[in-house]
């Protein structure tokens, strides 16, 4: 993607400025695991842009050492996309949260996911309006009481992976911020991929939504609720690898004892797997962070990436026009003068 940087440190990836998120907010540990994950990626810090939108979340360019964009609300994939195909030289990351990509910026990135742009979006899901104050977000359960859901929200939400994998995405993944190396082992595999990466990060929001994700991610609680999705091993799960997941034979999916059926009949994760079928039922396991939730790279896959595709679109169209000269191109078609 870019050239080989001279080494460097996380240090060296951290900006001057005061980091100012609420003491104990989940931001900071996926802001570490990013600073300390970056110089292992070979790339240049002038190479790098962190385009962001509206949230808490959105101030992570801000504390980094690179270039950045802080842009409008909703909006953050539709400049990272224009970024990313006129600059195919450079790292683009979109980081953003529930709010921000999926009720106003839900059209940009679906977009952005079905046309495979080259962009690692990192989504902070902390099903919660966390800077206006805790209003309730399209992540948040159904029932919850917020300052703008007196009586409860009405709504069904979103399953970020659930949302991605409708959208075609090549790369769909799920880490949580209790977990420094799970994340940067996701941020590392999600940089790799040719196309558009995108990873939901249960994030905590003490302040507004304190808790959301502790029945699934406390560290009490992980061995028995969290699912690791490993390519080509069967999905197995416990602190003694005791639960697992099969598929019947109409192709749904469910949780068994593996004494009870054989390891032999478990679902054996393949997430290069073509169609997202498998990847979507595996989204669809857990109704909410409260039962055993499937975690890790749900799909990877090999699809044309389109800002390479565009630039051979625009160099057959040059050649088939003969000068090569852009101005002339635009003007090649039928064009008019007016007054």
């Amino acid at each position: 993607m870019t050239d080989v940087a001279v080494p460097t440190t996380r240090k060296d990836w951290t900006s001057d400025q005061e980091v100012r998120w609420c003491p104990g907010c989940g931001d900071y540990s996926i802001l570490a695991a990013v600073q300390m994950l970056m110089p292992e990626l070979g790339v240049r810090r002038e190479n790098t842009v962190f385009v962001s939108g509206i949230g808490c979340a959105a101030r992570f360019p801000y504390y980094m050492n690179t270039y950045g964009v802080h842009c409008i609300h909703g909006r953050a994939p539709a400049i990272a996309t224009g970024l990313a195909v006129s600059r195919p030289d450079l790292d683009v990351w979109v980081v953003t949260g529930d709010g921000d990509a999926l009720s106003i910026g839900g059209n940009h990135l679906i977009h952005a996911l079905r046309r495979n742009v080259n962009l690692t979006i990192l989504l902070f899901n902390n099903q919660i309006y966390g800077l206006t104050k805790g209003q309730y977000s399209p992540t948040s359960e159904q029932g919850k009481v917020t300052k703008s859901t007196p009586f409860g929200s009405l709504d069904t939400p979103f399953d970020p992976i659930s949302v991605a994998l409708g959208a075609e995405a090549s790369f769909a993944a799920r880490t949580h911020d209790m977990d420094r190396k799970h994340m940067q082992e996701v941020f590392r595999r999600a940089h790799a991929h040719r196309g558009t990466s995108f990873v939901e990060i249960y994030q905590n929001c003490n302040v507004f939504n304190d808790g959301a994700f502790e029945q699934v991610t406390g560290r009490d609680h992980r061995a028995e609720m969290l699912i690791p999705l490993e390519h080509g091993q069967p999905i197995r799960f416990g602190a003694e690898g005791q639960h697992g997941v099969v598929m019947d034979s109409d192709g749904s999916l469910r949780l068994v004892e593996v004494a009870d059926v054989g390891e032999e009949n478990l679902l054996v994760h393949d997430e290069h797997r073509a169609e997202p079928a498998l990847a979507f039922a595996l989204s669809r396991l857990a109704r909410g962070p409260h039962e055993p939730t499937p975690i890790g790279v749900f799909r990877d896959v090999d699809r044309p990436e389109y800002g390479e595709a565009m630039g051979r679109q625009i160099v057959e169209a040059r050649q088939r026009r003969g000068s090569g000269d852009l101005a002339e191109l635009l003007a090649s078609g039928g064009t008019w003068t007016v007054g």
